[in-house]
């Protein structure tokens, strides 16, 4: 008897996984706080998520790769309809790939 592998992307296993949200969920919520667009692979991703670890759960996480509303969301706010990850969303204001910095104010506050 085989047994199957999960795969589990190394980030993960350091950093935990985001908490998963949809863009529907985010288009019907408050446009305050923060919102962050952002896939696997992505090592500018992966710096803002290690920077933001212990604030993780005050933000909303929207995988690009696995809501297509969420990539269109972010391809519609990026210059020439780019997927740029990360674009963050902090009190309605999109900021595309913005200093992890910027972000972990915003949640810390």
């Amino acid at each position: 008897m085989r047994s199957r592998l999960i795969h589990v992307p190394a980030l993960d296993l350091l950093l935990g996984r985001p908490p998963v949200a949809t863009q529907a969920e985010v288009a019907s919520g408050p446009s305050q706080g923060v919102v962050i667009y952002w896939r696997d692979g992505c090592p500018f991703c992966a710096r803002l998520r290690f920077t933001v670890r212990r604030y993780r759960d005050r933000a909303l996480w929207l995988n690009v790769r696995e809501d297509s509303d969420a990539a269109a969301f972010v391809r519609s706010t990026n210059e020439n309809g780019y997927e740029v990850t990360p674009t963050v969303v902090i009190d309605g204001v999109a900021h595309t790939n913005p200093a992890p910095s910027l972000v972990l104010e915003a949640l810390v506050r």
